[in-house]
C-alpha cells in the first residue's frame, strides 16, 4: 500500500418528523402549575418550536445550520425538567409527545419515543454529523482550509465522544445510535484531524530534521493506530458491521487503506525515532504567509484571552432584539447564539435605574485614528502591492470596528459584544508591530477613565490592547450594575457579568505592564478594581438565589476584601488619581453596609436546563475558532 486515498468521510445527517412542542408543553406547564406560569413561558415555547424547524432546515449553509443545532440543544435542555414532570405524571399520557428520528445510513429505519434523551442523543449526533460535513468541504490543500477542517474534524470528534460516553448508552434506538457505532465515529474523525494535522506539520517544515524525522515516525504511527482502532471496532460488531457494509459509503474498505497507508509510512520512518537524551529541542519552520500570521493571531487571541468558562447568563441580555432574525440567504431562522430567555428581558433582568450597590467603571476614551491607511502602507512597504490586497478586506473591518467600538450610543452588552470582536482583530494584527518600516505610524491615544485629564499617546499596540480589555472589564461592571438584583434573572446576569469582568482585569495586568500609560492601567488600580469585584462576587453568593443562608457570618469577611480595596484606593498617586471619582465614596459605603436580594421564582427548572446545556457544550465540544466561519472577514481571507 503506497497512495493514501486522498477523500475523507463525513456522516450525513439525521432526519426527524416535526413535533407539536409549544401547545402541549404549555398545556402541561397551565395544569401542573398554573396559568400564570404558561404565560411567563409562552415565549420561550414558541421559541422552542421555532427552533427545532429551524434545525431540520434542509436549506441552510452548514455554519449556519451547525449554530441552529447548538441553539436548539440549549432549548431542549431547558425543557428537560418539564418532561421528566411530564413522564412522572399520568394525566399527561393523554396527549403525549412523540420523537421519531430516522437513521443517517438507512433512512428506511427509525425510532420512534416519548423520551427526550433521543431527541437530545440525534442533535448530539446531528452536531457531529454537521463538523465533519464542514471539515469534509473546507479546502484540505490551503492553510486556512486545512485549519478549518482540523477544528471541525476535532468538533465532531468531541461531540460523538460525548455521545458515545454520555447519552448513547440510555438510549435504545437506531444503530447509529449505538455505542459501538458513536465510538467508531469519535475515533474515525480524531484520525481525520490527525492525518490533517501531520500534512499541516509536513508543509510547515522547511529542514528535514532529525527531530522533523522523529516527529513524523510517532505521527504517521499514531493516526494509523487510531483508523485501525476504528476499523477493529467495526468488524467486532456483526450487526454494526452489515449495518455499514449496506450503507452508501464503503467504511471498510476506506479505513483499511488509511490504516495500511500510515502504517507503512510508519515502518518506513521507524528508524527515525530518537531516544529521548538525543531529540533535538528546537527545530525550525518556514515563515508563515501574512494571511497564515492574521489567522494564527485570532486563534492565540481565543485560545489565550477569552474566559474559559463562557458565562451561562451574560449573553441572555437580548432585550433589543426578537428572538428571530433574518439569518441566512433571506430564511427567518432564530438566533444562532445562546438562548433568549423564558421572560421578558426588559423587565426580569434590566432595572430602571443604576445599582447603588454595584460599582460601575467608567470607560476609557479614545481618539479617532485611522487605521487602514497606516497598516496598508506597512503591507506594501514590507511585502507587496499584491499582498496589501489580499488584505485589504480585513483592514477595513478592522478599521470599521475600532471607529464602532467608540460609539457612545451602543446599548452595553452590544457594545462588550463589539469590543470583544475588535480585540480578537487586533490580535491578528499584533505580529505585525512595532511597524517601524512605516513613516507614520499609527498612534494610539488613550484617556485615563477615572482622570481624563491623563493621556497617554505611544505607537506601542500593548496600549490599544490594554485599554480595550480594561472597557471590556469595565463594560461588564456596567451590566451588572444595570441589573435587577431583585429576582434569579437579574441576579443570574450580574454575578455573570461580574465573573467575566473578574477575568477581564486579570489577564489585563501582564499586558498593562507593557504599556507605560496612565494611572487606571497600572499595576494598584487594576489590583483595587479586581478585588471589588471579588467582594462584590462575595456579596451576591450571600443572597438566596445563590442558595446561601445569607447569615452574618458571610459579613466580615466582603467587608474585608473592601477595605482590602479601599486601602489601595488611599495610598500614593492613584489617591489623587481617583479623588474626583466615585470610587473611595462608594467604598466607604461598602464596609459598613450590604445587601440582599429577593426570593427565586419558577423560571430557575429552565436556567438549570440552559446551564446543563453550556455546561456540555464548553467543556471542549466546541472548538471557538470555528465560529469564525461565519464571520464575514474569514471569507475575505479565505478568497486569497
Amino acid at each position: 500500500m503506497t497512495n493514501n486515498p486522498e477523500r475523507v468521510l463525513s456522516v450525513p445527517l439525521k432526519k426527524s418528523d416535526s413535533v407539536e412542542l409549544h401547545r402541549r408543553l404549555r398545556k402541561f406547564v397551565a395544569t401542573a402549575n398554573s396559568e400564570r406560569d404558561a404565560q411567563r413561558v409562552e415565549e420561550f415555547l414558541e421559541t422552542l418550536h421555532r427552533c427545532r424547524l429551524d434545525m431540520l432546515e434542509r436549506d441552510l449553509s452548514l455554519p449556519m445550520r451547525r449554530n441552529c443545532l447548538i441553539h436548539y440543544f440549549k432549548c431542549i435542555c431547558m425543557v428537560e425538567p418539564l418532561f421528566t414532570a411530564i413522564s412522572s405524571n399520568g394525566n399527561a399520557d393523554s396527549d403525549p409527545i412523540t420523537f421519531v428520528w430516522y437513521d443517517s445510513l438507512q433512512p428506511d429505519r427509525f425510532s420512534s419515543q416519548r423520551s427526550i434523551q433521543l431527541e437530545k442523543a440525534s442533535v448530539l449526533f446531528n452536531l457531529g454529523a454537521i463538523c465533519s460535513q464542514i471539515g469534509a468541504s473546507c479546502s484540505h490543500t490551503t492553510a486556512v482550509g486545512r485549519h478549518f477542517a482540523i477544528d471541525a474534524f476535532k468538533d465532531a470528534a468531541k461531540f460523538f465522544w460525548k455521545l458515545w460516553k454520555v447519552y448513547a448508552k440510555d438510549v435504545s434506538a437506531t444503530l447509529d445510535l449505538t455505542l459501538v457505532f458513536t465510538q467508531t465515529l469519535y475515533l474515525l474523525f480524531s484520525a481525520q484531524a490527525s492525518e490533517l494535522k501531520l500534512q499541516q506539520h509536513l508543509d510547515h517544515t522547511c529542514v528535514i530534521s532529525a527531530l522533523h524525522q522523529h516527529r513524523c515516525a510517532l505521527s504517521y504511527k499514531s493516526v494509523s493506530k487510531k483508523y485501525r482502532r476504528a476499523l477493529d471496532l467495526l468488524l467486532r460488531d456483526s450487526a454494526v458491521t452489515k449495518y455499514v457494509i449496506n450503507s452508501d459509503v464503503d467504511w471498510i474498505n476506506h479505513l483499511n487503506q488509511k490504516m495500511n497507508f500510515f502504517r507503512v509510512q510508519a515502518r518506513q520512518r521507524r528508524s527515525s525515532i530518537l531516544p529521548k537524551s538525543e531529540r533535538p529541542k528546537t527545530f525550525k519552520v518556514v515563515q508563515l504567509s501574512p494571511v497564515e500570521k492574521l489567522l494564527r493571531g485570532m486563534c492565540t487571541c481565543v485560545d489565550r484571552w477569552m474566559p474559559k468558562q463562557q458565562p451561562l447568563f451574560l449573553d441572555l441580555m437580548l432585550s433589543e432584539y426578537s428572538p428571530f432574525g433574518i439569518m441566512d440567504g433571506g430564511k427567518l431562522v432564530a438566533m444562532p447564539w445562546d438562548m433568549p430567555p423564558p421572560y421578558p428581558t426588559s423587565l426580569s433582568i434590566l432595572s430602571s435605574s443604576p445599582s447603588s450597590h454595584m460599582l460601575a467603571v467608567p470607560l476609557k476614551k479614545s481618539d479617532h485614528l485611522d487605521f487602514y491607511d497606516s497598516l496598508r502602507t506597512y503591507f506594501v512597504i514590507k511585502y507587496s502591492e499584491s499582498v496589501a490586497s489580499s488584505v485589504e478586506g480585513f483592514l477595513k473591518i478592522l478599521d470599521k470596528l475600532r471607529r464602532e467600538m467608540q460609539c457612545d450610543t451602543l446599548s452595553l452588552h452590544i457594545h462588550r459584544d463589539h469590543l470583544i470582536r475588535y480585540l480578537k482583530h487586533l490580535c491578528m494584527i499584533e505580529k505585525f508591530f512595532p511597524m517601524t518600516t512605516v513613516p507614520n505610524p499609527p498612534s494610539f491615544i488613550w484617556y485615563d477613565a477615572f482622570n481624563p485629564q491623563q493621556v497617554s499617546s505611544q505607537h506601542n499596540i500593548f496600549l490599544e490592547k490594554a485599554s480595550i480589555v480594561f472597557n471590556l472589564g469595565a463594560i461588564c461592571t456596567q451590566i451588572a450594575s444595570s441589573c435587577d438584583l431583585t429576582n434569579i434573572q437579574g441576579h443570574q446576569v450580574a454575578m455573570d457579568a461580574l465573573n467575566e469582568a473578574s477575568h477581564w482585569f486579570l489577564v489585563l495586568l501582564p499586558v498593562a505592564k507593557k504599556a507605560s500609560a496612565t494611572m487606571d492601567l497600572t499595576v494598584k488600580c487594576i489590583q483595587m478594581l479586581s478585588k471589588i469585584i471579588t467582594a462584590q462576587i462575595a456579596e451576591l453568593k450571600r443572597s438566596p438565589h445563590s442558595q446561601s443562608d445569607g447569615s452574618s457570618s458571610a459579613v466580615y469577611p466582603v467587608s474585608l476584601l473592601y477595605q482590602k480595596a479601599y486601602d489601595i484606593s488611599t495610598f500614593g498617586p492613584l489617591a489623587e488619581n481617583l479623588r474626583q471619582s466615585s470610587v473611595p465614596q462608594f467604598l466607604e459605603s461598602k464596609m459598613k453596609t450590604s445587601h440582599q436580594t429577593g426570593p427565586s421564582d419558577v423560571i430557575k427548572q429552565f436556567l438549570s436546563g440552559y446551564c446543563e446545556a453550556q455546561s456540555l457544550l464548553r467543556e471542549g465540544c466546541q472548538t471557538p475558532c470555528l465560529d469564525l466561519l461565519s464571520d464575514p472577514m474569514i471569507g475575505l481571507l479565505m478568497e486569497n
